[in-house]
């Protein structure tokens, strides 16, 4: 198979002509891959986790390349002025690109602002468009091997469940021990272990206090820590006088979405995850002002996913794991926003159809090779 080229590689290119470039998401996602197949990129590549190029990075002796690829630098305490100062000083024609597998756009060791200086974009895990899928037995391969390219294209279920292990003990060791102070890291990794089970549901910071016998401030810390470390992502709920919705309780997902272990959830997490990378590129890539949430209103009524623009919904997702009747809540929720896009799809449905309030139900795979 030839190597693929993500979806993010033509973006990177265009905006490393204005601007640096910060690519951050999952770590094992595809990022070094994705810099380094950039023309000219192998000459100017550094990674901190290298001692040899570390020390390079301190002692000021920096490639003489067109393009510097620094992989990991938010690991330098000081890396924001660091890459300010590149910046400011840089010759004509130098480009920039930063990669790493945190928050880039929130981790803030020091320095000054890069404000103004920088185009972020999010990797995500791989998904049916992407990597050209068109069938349920697709579909079905998503769900098992979780978007990564390692356990994906490996094609082994079990390797793939090991990968997962191994991938989220890594993240808590490593990753959590070398950007974040937490004294109990095997408390973090119990919680890392307990969210996948409850994937779908409003998640209650209390409930995984009583869980793990520590302080409500604890537990919704290492929630912080997990989102930016892109393990996991929040979805809040829709908001508005006008539906009566719910205001507090948000949604989890996974990024490895082959972590959650019910099927149905799982399947709602590979939408959810869909869906969010297409979010994400819209904002990155062309400035949009989308949002992913999701609708719960005081009557009980749910919608899985809503995509809003400014405040207005434009996209409404149920998902559901066979075929059946269109949900009552998401006919609901039509009916309020008429012009908004509504779909409700399926894993192993058949059903391909438009109700008649203008509600798509389909095979998953029909909305999802629509997006990134």
């Amino acid at each position: 198979m030839a190597p693929l080229t993500r979806y993010l590689a033509d973006q990177v290119e265009r905006d490393l002509a204005r601007k640096m470039v910060f690519v951050a998401g999952p770590r094992q996602v595809g990022k070094t891959t994705l810099a380094r197949g950039l023309p000219g990129a192998e000459a100017g590549y550094l990674n901190w986790d290298v001692t040899e190029h570390r020390e390079r990075i301190l002692r000021g002796e920096l490639p003489a390349a067109k393009l510097w690829v620094f992989d990991e630098i938010h690991k330098y305490r000081r890396w924001r002025g660091f890459l300010k100062g590149l910046y400011d000083a840089r010759a004509r024609g130098q480009r920039i690109l930063v990669t790493g597998s945190a928050r880039l756009d929130l981790y803030r060791h020091g320095g000054d602002s890069l404000q103004g200086r920088y185009h972020l974009l999010r990797l995500h895990p791989l998904s049916f468009g992407e990597v050209g899928a068109s069938s349920e037995a697709d579909l079905r391969q998503l769900l098992k091997l979780g978007g990564f390219p390692e356990p994906f294209f490996g094609g082994s279920e079990v390797e793939a469940r090991r990968w997962s292990r191994e991938y989220r003990t890594r993240l808590v060791r490593e990753d959590v021990a070398d950007l974040e102070r937490v004294e109990d890291l095997t408390a973090l990794e119990m919680l890392a272990m307990r969210l996948p089970a409850l994937v779908g549901s409003p998640l209650s910071i209390n409930s995984l206090r009583e869980d793990l016998a520590v302080s409500h401030k604890a537990a919704a810390s290492w929630i912080g820590i997990l989102e930016r470390l892109y393990a996991v992502f929040r979805l809040a709920p829709l908001g508005g006088p006008r539906i009566r919705a719910v205001k507090k309780a948000s949604k989890h997902y996974q990024f490895d979405w082959s972590l959650v272990p019910d099927e149905a959830a799982r399947f709602e997490n590979l939408v959810a995850s869909h869906l969010l990378k297409w979010v994400h590129f819209r904002q990155d890539a062309a400035g949009d002002d989308l949002e992913l949430r999701y609708f719960r209103d005081t009557d009980r009524r749910e919608v899985d996913f809503v995509a809003v623009d400014g405040r207005r919904p434009i996209l409404l997702v149920e998902a559901k794991w066979a075929d059946g009747p269109v949900e009552p809540a998401l006919r609901y929720l039509k009916a309020k926003f008429p012009s908004a896009d509504a779909w409700q799809v399926s894993a192993t449905g058949r059903k391909d159809y438009v109700s008649p309030e203008g509600i798509r139900v389909a095979p998953a795979g029909e909305l999802l090779r629509r997006l990134v």
